[in-house]
């Protein structure tokens, strides 16, 4: 090992908050939940009776050999596969733990009374007898016998039992792939990066309060909810134009020591909802961050301008801002000071094979620049937070700047609504109140000794930074009734593809996005279609979109990750959704699917991202569309010319694939990009903020995030979002010269 990859030492652990108090299932549905569980992620072993094994003794010794040939050498390998294979959900230390914090905390609550109703089912001889074809309770029958009702359920033509086991089997995957201690074993999978070091962070300073009963108020001219890409440029440009800046969110800052965070506790304490939000009919999940420093603690760096034929489709709009040298100016200013650049870019496996496919393709594609102040950085954890401090996002640059300019902080503040008074007719924004919780007396955020206040925040100039997600919401707890808020929800709906390679590949190093084909980004002459990218190959990223089959054919995919490389077609949505708020607990709710048009769209990437990986050398190509078989390369016949893409069984396999198509609920799509839901136009008829930002209707009121934009942007939504904070930031630090402090 170099002495580059001997400076990474482990992180700083993160203490989870305590769970949750009192059960969240009957100890009899607990029951039923861990033995579908350990159907999942089963015990692999020869222990059984021979009609009770999952596998004969000859497909259990193919098992064994099969791992221990992709897995790396050691004295102990077979003792380390045996472990592996005979690890289970309910022998997985923590497991539980998660899944009790999940079901609590993160679970809508009529979707955890389905999933409830459906465990108390199983346990009952009428509702086994309605679902698995036999009276006795799902938890008495033998494993293979579970894994049999579960694979029937998966093929069902009922979408609700498809639905179910795709749902239940995603659970148990992620839970596991975050919490196995063989896993990583297998894999020879770091806990931190091999490359690089450890960087120093800001030293941030943060509002505190004492202890008390009343209320606390305080002052500013600038309060800015929410600390993320937006948020950071606005802070910074407000400070330095010599106005008093508060920022406020409901994260807590966690330093560089303390990242990248395991895959477990980084769900928590980086992201939105424990790690996954899920549109109301399951059809896309949707990844948001909520850390301090919002998305940009926790993106791949990815830094693309706005392209010309989206900036033209926006100004046709009636906001010909989008075209103007202004707003290249503001495109330029922001990649200036994260130091934006592709020329220190040094591409890993899966990001070589995207550009080395395309160029024998013919197809068009580039490097992506990345926010890494022009320097080179190597690391595919930054997902997780980035331990070097390198990555340029709001922490590392823009929120410093901010404080050096006079800026003040509150971590651990949510937002409860915007106050209002009306003068002449107008709602006019002068603050906002919400409720403050300190970290506990050990500076975590882990034990229950915490202080907690009511506290209202004065302010001349409110700008709403919330994200995508978050903004809208605020927006109506807060009074405000136009009937766009919330609406015109754009998710860059993206569907993944993996192959295996012949020999180890180490997916999870080096930059995760630092490459993209575009040639297939405008398949219907409006700019809508998909681009390819790469994708994060931590074990917990990748592995839970693989399909269930059965808990062998799992395990022993799960095993080669090593050998892997994962992409996205990541396609520019034409049609919209929206968020809303629960209606019995006012969480953020989701109601997007992914239409036939961007489905088709979609296909067409997955199609070309199946040819690249084909003349790139892959001997497995796979989908992650429930019942589509993966293609195997055959051996070349000596002698032979390669046929390339024309290979009859290749052909064939990709007929298939178009024949299958992305139907729901067999296809699975994901999302990371959230735009569109406060979106800027030219009439409050059809948006929710103006030319400048503010909102319509009131005074004073502003959003500065992705959510202003007016459809998807068709490229990773963060220069733009900062591009478009940079100028409705500094329109309202103009419109605040010459006024009186508060």
């Amino acid at each position: 090992m170099s002495t580059q990859q001997m400076d990474f030492f482990a992180p700083l652990a993160s203490p989870l908050p305590p769970l949750p108090e009192g059960e969240v299932l009957s100890p009899s549905q607990w029951l039923t939940l861990m033995a579908i569980g350990d159907t999942i992620i089963p015990a692999i072993n020869l222990t059984f009776s021979y009609e009770k094994r999952l596998v004969t003794e000859d497909e259990y010794d193919e098992a064994i050999a099969k791992v221990q040939s992709i897995i790396p050498a050691s004295n102990k390998v077979e003792e380390l596969v045996h472990k592996y294979l005979a690890e289970s959900a309910s022998t997985t230390p923590g497991l539980r733990e998660l899944l009790q914090r999940t079901f609590s905390d993160y679970v809508r609550p009529e979707a955890r009374k389905g999933i409830c109703t459906i465990l108390s089912a199983l346990d009952t001889r009428a509702g086994c007898l309605l679902l698995t074809g036999s009276t006795t309770s799902f938890h008495l029958q033998p494993v293979h016998m579970r894994q049999r009702i579960l694979q029937g359920w998966s093929q069902s033509y009922l979408p609700l039992l498809r639905g179910a086991v795709k749902g239940l089997a995603a659970i148990f995957k992620s839970t596991w792939t975050k919490t196995s201690p063989t896993l990583p074993q297998v894999l020879g999978f770091p806990q931190a990066p091999v490359h690089g070091k450890p960087g120093k962070g800001f030293e941030y300073s943060f509002i505190q309060f004492p202890p008390g009963p009343e209320p606390e108020t305080i002052e500013t001219d600038v309060l800015i909810v929410g600390s993320g890409c937006g948020a950071g440029v606005c802070a910074k440009n407000l400070a330095e134009a010599g106005h008093r800046v508060l920022v406020v969110d409901k994260a807590y800052h966690f330093d560089p020591a303390h990242l990248p965070m395991s895959e477990a506790d980084a769900g928590i304490h980086l992201f939105q909802n424990g790690g996954v939000e899920v549109s109301d009919d399951s059809s896309i999940s949707v990844i948001a961050g909520s850390a301090w420093g919002g998305g940009g603690t926790v993106n791949w760096s990815a830094s693309l301008q706005t392209q010309g034929f989206v900036r033209q489709e926006w100004a046709d709009m009636g906001l010909p801002f989008f075209t103007s040298s202004e707003f290249q100016t503001s495109l330029d200013r922001v990649c200036h000071r994260m130091g934006v650049s592709a020329d220190h870019v040094r591409h890993n496996k899966t990001n070589q094979v995207l550009l080395d496919g395309a160029r024998q393709l013919g197809y068009s594609a580039k490097a992506v620049p990345q926010n890494t102040g022009g320097q080179s950085h190597y690391c595919g954890y930054c997902t997780l937070g980035c331990g070097a401090a390198e990555k340029q996002g709001p922490v590392v640059s823009w929120l410093p700047d901010a404080e050096k300019a006079g800026a003040v902080f509150i971590e651990g503040f949510t937002a409860d609504k915007i106050l209002f008074d009306t003068r002449s007719g107008t709602k006019v924004a002068t603050g906002l109140t919400g409720t403050w919780q300190s970290r506990d007396t050990h500076g975590t955020v882990s034990g229950p000794d915490k202080t907690t206040r009511a506290v209202t925040i004065l302010a001349k100039r409110t700008i709403v930074s919330c994200g995508t997600l978050q903004s809208p919401l605020l927006l109506l707890r807060s009074g405000l009734a136009n009937p766009q808020i919330g609406r015109n929800l754009h998710l860059h709906p993206a569907n993944l593809m993996g192959a295996l390679f012949p020999h180890p590949v180490l997916p999870w190093e080096g930059g995760i996005l630092t490459a993209v084909v575009d040639a297939f980004q405008d398949l219907d002459a409006h700019g809508h279609g998909p681009k390819l990218e790469a994708t994060s190959m931590l074990p917990s990223w990748f592995l839970p979109a693989l399909p269930w089959a059965s808990g062998l054919d799992f395990k022993r995919r799960a095993a080669a990750l090593r050998h892997m490389t994962g992409f996205i077609s990541l396609v520019r949505d034409r049609d919209p959704g929206r968020v809303y708020p629960d209606p019995i607990d006012g969480r953020c709710r989701i109601a997007y699917s992914p239409s036939a048009l961007d489905r088709a769209h979609a296909l067409v990437g997955l199609e070309a991202l199946a040819k690249i990986c084909y003349v790139a050398g892959a001997t497995e190509i796979f989908t992650t569309t429930v019942g589509v078989p993966s293609f195997v390369r055959g051996e070349p016949v000596p002698g032979d010319e390669d046929p390339g893409i024309n290979d009859p069984r290749f052909v064939a396999w990709l007929a298939e694939v178009r024949r299958k198509g992305l139907s729901l609920p067999d296809a699975s799509f994901a999302s990371a990009h959230q735009m569109g839901t406060c979106r800027m136009g030219a009439s409050p008829k059809t948006s929710v903020v103006d030319p400048a930002g503010r909102v319509w209707g009131t005074d004073s009121l502003y959003v500065a995030d992705a959510s202003v934009f007016p459809s998807a942007s068709g490229v990773n939504p963060m220069v733009t979002n900062m591009a478009l904070s940079d100028r409705i930031s500094r329109g309202v630090g103009r419109g605040m010269r010459g006024e009186a402090r508060l």
